[in-house]
């Protein structure tokens, strides 16, 4: 049954006309209401989702209620087992409408979706990988599968003003690699850092210049609906915990049917093949989805992730993709406004200053009255102190942080050939600027007080020096 809810929209001015206040606040109490009783305050839903009360009350009854084995049999308990693992393999397919046209791979997380690719794409001495500046880490190490296999790599550009896509220069460089003959383009569906929503269009340029093309989703598909029926990636990687928080150590890769056989598995394991000869050295690979998940899958977690996605569905993307947008919208307005009496702002919100292709995910510095930077580990500090939930740092996204402090390639080649390890206070030291920011992000069960709450935190600082 679908949750009732108002589809009228709201103009946001401010705190007090956030949309859909009254259900979200309902909603909260129903499932969430630990929040409440725990006294905290929780602001970083990209670093992982929070779950609902009926999440878990259904699936401890669904454990509790049978017995399950092992698929990898045709025993009751394994087939009761394989029933509920496909049943959430269909929903995960028909939520992204991907049913016809795609396999999903059940992965630990989004990072090992991401491996299956690095280490199965087919590069060589004639290929290419094209991957942004905005990219989490586990996008950014797929590079090293393809320099070990003699292939070369570039980094898409931003725009320096608002970290979105340079299309000038994005465009030059898909089109450059005419003569490359298995080339991968992987870029965020949303940033992880900034919130920026790169435009989706990139997906059917990079193909039309003969790309493949990894979509990193983890960011995206929490608050943003992701209908593969018209955007058509031929990977995606994604992370459950990131959607609705439980269970965790479970992601997906989706595989396009038509570039199946792209992926070139460098080795086999229990559960991934048909036929496996030791005498002969001879071994044939599952042609479905099960030739990546090897060994035995998370059975017991995985029909979790069905009630996951029917929680989402039965409030409905749309809808949380409004109410994130409005949220974040008031958050940045309201943070914009604060002034220290010298009329020198306390925020520096980093990204777009329109927020209408900007996700939940603010990435802000806290300035000074003279407009320095307050230390990351001090506000993260002071939140924890009054349990308010914020992240501090780089976030796995170095391009990004190299960009905001306008780190050259230079300065980065001195500190690597001078260092044998990136200690954070070598690294501050040697650069001498601070590096890093503070990340809030908003999402289902974030309501009008967690905002006021966090506008007062912010507020603390108003007229204070690095000293104080």
């Amino acid at each position: 049954m679908k949750f009732p809810f108002s589809k009228s929209k709201v103009v946001v001015s401010g705190v007090d006309t956030i949309p859909f206040e009254s259900f979200f606040q309902e909603l909260r109490q129903k499932e969430y209401s630990r929040l409440d009783e725990k006294g905290q305050v929780y602001l970083d839903f990209t670093g992982g989702n929070l779950y609902a009360q009926s999440q878990l009350d259904k699936h401890h009854k669904m454990l509790k209620e049978n017995v399950f084995g092992n698929p990898h049999s045709t025993n009751p308990t394994s087939l009761a087992a394989t029933l509920l693992v496909k049943e959430a393999r269909r929903t995960v397919l028909r939520f992204f409408n991907a049913e016809d046209d795609y396999f999903c791979v059940f992965t630990p997380n989004a990072s090992g979706a991401l491996r299956i690719v690095g280490e199965s794409y087919p590069f060589n001495e004639n290929s290419g990988y094209l991957l942004l500046t905005d990219n989490h880490n586990s996008v950014n190490g797929i590079r090293e599968y393809c320099k070990k296999k003699g292939g070369a790599f570039d980094y898409g550009q931003l725009n320096a003003e608002d970290f979105t896509i340079d299309e000038k220069k994005m465009t030059e460089q898909l089109a450059s690699k005419s003569t490359i003959n298995q080339k991968l383009f992987a870029f965020p569906a949303q940033s992880n850092v900034t919130g920026v929503k790169h435009d989706l269009s990139w997906v059917q340029k990079a193909q039309d210049q003969g790309w493949d093309v990894l979509l990193d989703a983890a960011a995206f598909v929490p608050t943003s609906e992701l209908n593969l029926s018209k955007i058509k990636p031929d990977f995606v990687s994604m992370s459950f915990y990131k959607m609705f928080g439980y269970p965790t150590g479970i992601g997906c890769l989706l595989i396009k049917k038509s570039k199946f056989e792209t992926l070139q598995k460098p080795w086999f394991a229990g559960g991934t093949v048909e036929m496996v000869g030791v005498n002969d050295n001879k071994h044939w690979l599952i042609g479905d989805h099960e030739r990546f998940e090897d060994g035995t899958i998370n059975y017991l977690d995985i029909p979790a992730v069905k009630i996951g996605l029917d929680y989402l569905s039965n409030i409905g993307m749309h809808r949380i993709t409004d109410r994130i947008s409005a949220l974040s919208e008031v958050l940045c307005k309201e943070l914009r406004e604060l002034k220290h009496s010298n009329g020198k702002p306390l925020i520096q919100i980093h990204g777009p200053k329109n927020r209408a292709k900007v996700g939940g995910t603010i990435m802000m510095n806290f300035m000074d009255q003279s407009g320095n930077p307050f230390q990351i580990e001090k506000i993260e500090r002071k939140a924890n102190s009054l349990g308010i939930s914020v992240r501090s740092g780089c976030f796995c996204n170095p391009g990004i942080d190299e960009m905001k402090c306008e780190i050259s390639s230079d300065e980065l080649t001195k500190y690597f050939t001078v260092h044998e390890d990136g200690e954070f206070g070598n690294k501050l030291d040697f650069m001498g600027r601070l590096r890093g920011a503070t990340r809030i992000s908003v999402g289902i069960s974030t309501n009008k007080a967690d905002i006021e709450t966090f506008i007062s935190f912010a507020k603390s600082f108003l007229n204070h020096t690095l000293e104080n």
